[in-house]
């Protein structure tokens, strides 16, 4: 049986969306944790600084040590949790490709996982979001391809023109 399901996509691509439909589709609880969960956990210090992370004018987000050892902690714990067993959906944006991918394998990697694929249109995510406001305006469009370069799934889902339920019960139906 599936034990965790790491969505991976840009800014503004769905992936939040996914994971709450996911939640209401799939017969058992699962924990929903992302990226935004870390960055939120953090202290306010380390989310404006070279250490920790950088949300530069143009979207770029930059990541500093400080940031990169607090990451670590936090997708153990993750792992941690699926072990003793609770299932989880991860939401992350692999900002380093395929590198990014290889943190989550090396801590996952005694569980069953399905990889999965959120993309969509640049033009697309970057309407999105505008329309969210809580985003640095060129975020979506600079991850869109960023975040999948290298990165080797189980199955991808396209939310371009794909609404967030007909993608979660894709997903769902892979799910063993």
């Amino acid at each position: 049986m599936t034990e965790v399901i790491v969505l991976n996509g840009g800014s503004s691509s769905g992936k939040s969306g996914i994971a709450r439909c996911l939640q209401a589709v799939l017969p058992d609880p699962w924990l929903a944790l992302g990226t935004d969960t870390l960055v939120d956990a953090m202290p306010a210090a380390l989310q404006a600084s070279d250490a920790g992370i950088e949300f530069a004018p143009d979207g770029e987000v930059i990541v500093g040590p400080e940031f990169r050892t607090l990451e670590a902690a936090w997708i153990e714990g993750v792992a941690a949790m699926a072990r003793a067993g609770a299932r989880v959906i991860v939401d992350e944006v692999f900002l380093g490709g395929a590198a990014s991918q290889q943190r989550w394998q090396r801590a996952l990697r005694d569980l069953r996982v399905l990889w999965v694929g959120v993309r969509c249109d640049a033009a697309v995510a970057a309407g999105r979001e505008v329309a969210r406001g809580d985003r640095t305006v060129g975020m979506a469009a600079s991850q869109a391809d960023l975040a999948h370069q290298g990165v080797v799934y189980d199955l991808q889902v396209d939310t371009t023109r794909t609404e967030s339920m007909e993608c979660a019960r894709t997903i769902a139906a892979h799910i063993s």
